[in-house]
């Protein structure tokens, strides 16, 4: 990369993590889509995933004697499976298809949020979590994007939102794990400059994590909300419009 790709990793990143100390995910869904743009998404994906680690590892653990333990063990066994699938995936499929994979993701994920508000979802039996798991593990794969799937499980769960908070972020760190594994088998983690970039952008994800949890106190998550959606709607064009024209 060069120092101007450099400028613009660090300032997604931090913006990135910020939302994810607003929101409790979200990271991938605002780094993803701006740093393909400039980057392979086979490289943007396990850099994230670095970054992952260091920052729901940090979250979890001030957090972790609120998390749900039932509903992260319901969810862990199919999350496998999903991360085994989504891996697969990546180190094999053409990245103009991925990339056109993630607009769609991203675009129906947003008209859904637009369409369904989150006050009006209904909770979720725990046959749910069979396709929350799956499904959340081959998105947490492909695009390091899983969080909304899990979001959309656990939000229907956990009605306290400390617990939810502190459960999404483990889930995410186990997810994290669990792709960690797999991308070093496949080959994703030995790729030239992976460390270097992710060592770089450690201190903006940790600034934005910062920001994000002071933020939290002073902004409803109503502006929040909308304020994603509109970002979100504009980057799914974006990466749908670039993986057409590969």
């Amino acid at each position: 990369m060069g120092t101007e790709h450099y400028a613009v990793l660090g300032a997604t990143i931090a913006a990135a993590y910020t939302v994810f100390g607003l929101t409790g995910f979200g990271a991938a869904m605002v780094a993803v889509p701006v740093l393909v743009q400039f980057i392979p998404l086979q490289f943007v994906v396990p850099m994230l995933l670095l970054l992952d680690l260091v920052t729901t590892t940090m979250v979890g653990l001030r957090n972790r004697a609120s998390i749900a333990r039932s509903e992260l063990l319901r969810l862990v066994p199919f999350m496998v499976g999903g991360v085994a699938l989504g891996t697969t995936v990546l180190a094999r499929v053409e990245s103009r298809w991925l990339l056109v994979g993630l607009g769609v993701f991203v675009l129906g994920m947003t008209g859904r949020a637009l369409v369904r508000p989150a006050a009006s979802a209904q909770a979720a039996g725990t046959a749910w979590s069979a396709p929350a798991g799956i499904v959340g593990g081959v998105f947490s794969a492909l695009f390091g994007t899983g969080g909304p799937i899990y979001t959309m499980y656990l939000s229907r769960r956990l009605p306290h939102i400390d617990e939810f908070r502190a459960t999404i972020a483990a889930v995410i760190l186990v997810s994290a794990g669990m792709r960690l594994v797999a991308f070093a088998g496949s080959g994703l983690l030995q790729q030239a400059d992976l460390l270097r970039s992710a060592a770089f952008a450690v201190p903006f994800s940790l600034a934005g994590l910062a920001a994000g949890s002071r933020l939290r106190r002073r902004f409803s998550a109503d502006a929040v909300r909308r304020v994603l959606l509109l970002f979100l709607a504009a980057s799914g064009v974006s990466v749908l419009c670039r993986g057409l024209m590969m």
